[in-house]
């Protein structure tokens, strides 16, 4: 059975990684105003459903309104789950799917023990690195549903030392380290100093990344997307990075964040989880362009379901 490119099904993937990015928005929002614990319970809120404006002052918006867009994430990937096994002839993408849809459901289980627990034993850590891992799957679907990725592309010759498949996921592992030490940070289980000393090993990895892409994959414009995207994605990270940690500085209380705190915090936390995107990203292009070292490529056949 072959796979046909379902082009509805590919841009409600899209909006998927679209509407988790406005997530990331919420969640940030929720620990740069420090709002969390402001709705005491879960999964309600003040035990309805759907709370009065009056109940929702304060940074009670912000913690409600994280769960609701949570919420939707959660129905939008079942209806993804459903396309993709009526449409999609690739098993692998449908337990793929069913997987995915299974971490939504474990992440809000996670964020409401994050409530119960009264944010101890590093649950919010763990809520945030989980998230980034479930971004990091709608992604896969994104890519998965392309018309790229399901054509024939021409299969790229790897010669060097270490293969680039090792290296792009090395990346990504670092990577991934640093959104941890970034959160315990941003949840003031841990000094600045180990997340200041990681977003260094993100920044030297990734240069040895796309000097690697650079050198042996030059003509490739897909790779060469990839490494520019790396490049653009950690330089801006960086910068907000010290403008955030400038804004904390700056103010006079720092247990009331001011707008520029608030802004900055929420940017970085975000453009922070792109970095992450971007770094699957990277490996999804080497692991589809690049045969692994002793494999035959298959140059003309399209993918057919396993």
């Amino acid at each position: 059975m072959t796979t046909a490119y379902n082009p509805r099904l590919h841009r409600f993937s899209v909006f998927l990684v679209a509407w988790t990015v406005i997530l990331f928005v919420a969640g940030a929002l929720v620990t740069s105003n420090g709002a969390a614990l402001s709705v005491p319970d879960w999964p309600k809120s003040f035990h309805k459903w759907f709370p009065s404006l009056q109940q929702l002052a304060g940074g009670a918006f912000f913690e409600h309104s994280h769960r609701v867009i949570a919420g939707i994430l959660g129905v939008l990937l079942i209806i993804e789950a459903v396309a993709v096994w009526r449409y999609e002839a690739r098993r692998w993408l449908r337990w793929f799917t069913l997987a995915a849809v299974a971490g939504v459901v474990a992440q809000a289980i996670l964020g409401g023990e994050v409530v119960i627990r009264l944010l101890r034993y590093y649950l919010p850590e763990l809520h945030a690195c989980f998230a980034q891992i479930m971004f990091g799957a709608i992604l896969c679907l994104a890519v998965f549903t392309s018309r790229w990725w399901i054509e024939a592309q021409p299969a790229l010759s790897d010669r060097g030392g270490l293969s680039i498949h090792a290296i792009a996921v090395i990346n990504a592992v670092v990577t991934f380290i640093q959104v941890f030490l970034g959160a315990a940070f941003r949840h003031q289980d841990m000094p600045i100093w180990p997340h200041a000393a990681g977003s260094l090993a993100v920044l030297g990895v990734m240069i040895w990344t796309a000097a690697v892409l650079r050198r042996r994959f030059e003509a490739s414009p897909e790779l060469t997307f990839g490494r520019t995207l790396l490049h653009s994605l950690v330089g801006m990270q960086m910068l907000l990075g010290v403008a955030a940690y400038w804004s904390r500085l700056a103010a006079p209380d720092p247990t009331q964040p001011t707008l520029s705190m608030v802004v900055l915090t929420v940017v970085h936390t975000v453009v922070g989880a792109l970095v992450f995107g971007s770094s699957i990203l990277v490996v999804l292009l080497c692991y589809r362009l690049v045969p692994k070292r002793g494999a035959l490529p298959v140059r003309s056949k399209p993918q057919t379901a396993e």
